[in-house]
C-alpha cells in the first residue's frame, strides 16, 4: 500500500502524541485480531480512531510495523510484570504459582490478543525472531532458574526444565487459543467469568500435583 503524502509537517505535542499512538495501537489490535495482518485495512484502523490515515504512517511507517508494534506492546508489558514476579524471593512454589496466575490473568483480560499471538507464531520470520530474543529469551531463562531453584530446594520433583516450562505455558495458552473451537464443540464461552475462574484453578491444581513434592503444602 502506497504511503499517503499528507503526513503532518509538524510533530504533535508529546502528550497528544502518546495519546494518539495508544489509541491507534488499541484500534489496530482489535482489527488485526479480527481480520489478520493481510485482511486488516489501514482505512478501517484510522476510522476507528477518528484520525486521518496519514497519521498511521506518521507514527508507524507501514502496516507491517504497526502490526509489530501492537504485538510488542503486549510482550513488553507482560515481560515487565513477569520478570518482577519470577525474581521475587520466597519459596519457589509460591513464586511459580503467582507467575502462572499472572500469565493466565494477562491473557484472559486481553481476549482479542490470543489470535494475534497465534498469527505471529505461525508467520515466523524476523519480527518473531526479534520478539523472541528481546522478550521470550529472558523470560524463559528466568522461569528456568526458578524451576531449578525449586528442584534444588526439594520443593519440585526433578524434571527436565525445558519440557516442564513448555508444559506450564501450554496449560495456560492453549485454553485461550482453543476458545473458538471449544464453543463449536458445544462448550460455554471460555471467557465467561465462571469458566475463567474454574480453568485457572484447574491449571494451578494440575501444576501443584504434577510438579510439587508436597502439593498440599501452603504456597502463599
Amino acid at each position: 500500500m502506497r504511503k499517503p503524502s499528507n503526513v503532518p509537517a509538524v510533530a504533535p505535542r508529546p502528550a497528544r502524541r502518546a495519546q494518539t499512538r495508544a489509541a491507534i495501537l488499541a484500534a489496530a489490535g482489535r482489527i488485526f485480531a479480527d481480520s489478520g495482518l493481510a485482511g486488516a485495512r489501514t482505512e478501517a484502523i484510522a476510522a476507528a480512531v477518528g484520525v486521518n490515515k496519514a497519521l498511521l504512517y506518521y507514527y508507524f511507517k507501514s502496516k507491517d510495523r504497526l502490526y509489530a508494534a501492537v504485538i510488542e506492546e503486549q510482550f513488553q508489558e507482560f515481560n515487565r510484570r513477569a520478570l518482577e514476579v519470577l525474581a521475587a524471593p520466597g519459596p519457589a512454589r509460591g513464586v511459580l504459582l503467582r507467575y502462572v496466575e499472572l500469565h493466565f490473568d494477562f491473557l484472559s483480560s486481553r481476549r482479542r490478543y490470543a489470535s494475534l499471538y497465534q498469527q505471529l507464531m505461525m508467520a515466523g520470520g524476523k519480527p518473531l525472531e526479534r520478539l523472541v530474543r528481546r522478550y521470550m529469551v529472558p523470560r524463559s531463562q528466568a522461569l528456568g532458574r526458578l524451576l531449578e531453584r525449586g528442584m534444588r530446594a526439594g520443593e519440585f520433583r526433578r524434571t527436565e526444565r525445558l519440557h516442564t516450562a513448555l508444559s506450564i505455558v501450554a496449560l495456560i495458552v492453549f485454553y485461550f487459543s482453543a476458545a473458538p473451537v471449544l464453543q463449536l464443540l458445544g462448550h460455554a464461552d471460555a471467557y465467561r467469568e465462571a469458566n475463567l475462574k474454574r480453568r485457572k484453578q484447574e491449571v494451578l491444581d494440575f501444576i501443584r500435583h504434577g510438579l510439587f513434592l508436597q502439593p498440599d503444602a501452603p504456597w502463599v
